[in-house]
């Protein structure tokens, strides 16, 4: 290691251990601090490890802890970014973190769609997961096409590394890649033809540009598709959910390749996740039994993501949302809750967020007024945006509370009349809420 490396090494240890000594945490400054003095740290910071890369726009932090959960069940020296931080900078933080491992260890990293290639730069990686490619972020990663590109050409600088890939998006079988692929989806319902609706992102064969068809269909573009113009089809599946036997906003019951499975989370998107969990499992060599187990023993709480806490009386579920198709199937979960709920929406638009705020109106909120909800909050820093949604999706007046501050938001949804409560936000709306939630000690606070 050069003196460079020793010395960005050092320094960022030692920020890491101040910050979580005396300041409760912190992701991204160690790994900023180490990179200004050594940008090629991660280099020599990765080079003993074996690493699977976690990527695209929905799901890559539960992903990413489903797939930890599963290799634990046979490899016990596993590194990871727990809190979502998955840029360069958090992502060099995590192995500064790193303990000393007895053996060969794993890192298992999520990782932003747009740095990818700044981490395959310096590490050549085991294998690439990708979950969905859904539009996002519009200010940072464009179309759909641009982001998938982004992530191609990370992949490019490890041509052998295996990809792990969800077969049902028409993107993840556009194009001919070097490396090996193994495809992962749903095969549970018999063929039924269809075509998506007319606004879904993604529905034209990437080969002749013609109108996709699907013999079955799960959400947005997603499915078993097939171009009845050019011939272009759902590849090959190595890892199938064929049984989907339960769903209820907090759990589901559901098949894979003839393994019965049981995830203690609600949503058909968190089925994928799991999926992919499995699919990583069964390419490391762990048993579909195993699997099985580590899936069903995942009570703990994920960052943000279906996390469970208690505001006096209430039951509060927070749900990280940042696009419309992630919305839409957080608002299909929940709309299966059959108690009385009420339901808050906390918009933020920084640059973690997406500094663009339109995408609001492609969510299916005007589905809301139609259920059990006889009380909402609106709030954070574009309050004003997420207020006029609502009651343009018909919300009443009379029905919503305001909060622009989120340092209010507990004594707000205390006051709230029923005992669950769902709370949606994006991003940083999710960490102003956390620090909050921490300050009072209803969760524990800091990032990993």
């Amino acid at each position: 290691m050069s003196i460079n490396s020793t010395l960005a090494t050092w320094t960022g240890k030692s920020a890491y251990w101040f910050l979580h000594t005396f300041r409760g945490g912190g992701s991204s400054l160690p790994g900023k601090l180490a990179l200004k003095l050594d940008p090629t740290i991660l280099k020599h910071l990765a080079k003993n490890y074996d690493v699977i890369v976690i990527t695209g726009t929905n799901g890559k932090t539960l992903t990413t802890a489903l797939t930890v959960k599963v290799l634990r069940e046979q490899y016990p020296d596993i590194l990871t970014n727990p809190s979502g931080s998955n840029m360069k900078q958090g992502i060099v933080t995590t192995f500064l973190r790193a303990p000393k491992a007895h053996q060969k260890p794993l890192a298992v990293l999520e990782v932003d769609e747009a740095n990818v290639i700044m981490v395959t730069k310096y590490i050549t990686p085991k294998a690439f997961v990708f979950t969905n490619i859904f539009r996002d972020q519009m200010d940072r990663y464009g179309e759909i096409y641009t982001t998938y590109q982004k992530i191609l050409d990370g992949v490019a600088l490890a041509p052998e590394a295996t990809i792990i890939a969800n077969g049902d998006l028409p993107l993840f079988n556009a194009k001919q890649l070097p490396n090996p692929i193994l495809y992962y989806g749903f095969d549970y319902q018999p063929d039924h033809d269809q075509q998506a609706p007319a606004n879904t992102d993604g529905l034209l064969c990437p080969r002749c540009q013609h109108i996709l068809r699907y013999h079955s269909r799960t959400y947005s573009n997603m499915g078993k598709y097939y171009c009845p113009h050019c011939g272009f089809e759902r590849p090959q599946l190595a890892y199938k959910l064929n049984a989907l036997t339960a769903m209820t906003p907090t759990s589901s019951d559901f098949e894979i390749n003839g393994q019965a499975m049981h995830l203690n989370i609600g949503g058909q998107y968190n089925i994928y996740n799991a999926l992919a969990a499995y699919a990583v499992g069964r390419f490391m060599d762990v048993t579909p039994a195993k699997i099985a187990h580590a899936l069903s023993d995942n009570d703990e709480q994920v960052f943000g993501r279906q996390e469970t806490f208690h505001v006096g009386e209430k039951d509060v579920t927070l749900i990280l949302v940042k696009n419309p198709v992630g919305l839409n199937q957080v608002l299909q979960t929940i709309s299966t809750d059959e108690r009385p709920f009420s339901f808050a929406a906390l918009l933020n638009a920084n640059y973690a967020d997406g500094i663009d705020t339109s995408w609001i109106w492609d969510g299916d909120f005007e589905k809301l007024p139609a259920l059990n909800i006889p009380a909402y909050i609106s709030g954070g820093e574009r309050y004003r945006d997420i207020t006029f949604r609502l009651k343009v999706a018909g919300v009443l007046e009379d029905q919503l509370t305001i909060v622009p501050d989120l340092t209010n938001m507990t004594t707000a949804i205390q006051k709230l009349p029923t005992k669950q409560v769902y709370v949606v936000a994006t991003y940083t709306a999710m960490l102003q809420l956390r620090k909050q939630l921490a300050s009072q000690g209803i969760i524990d606070g800091g990032m990993a």
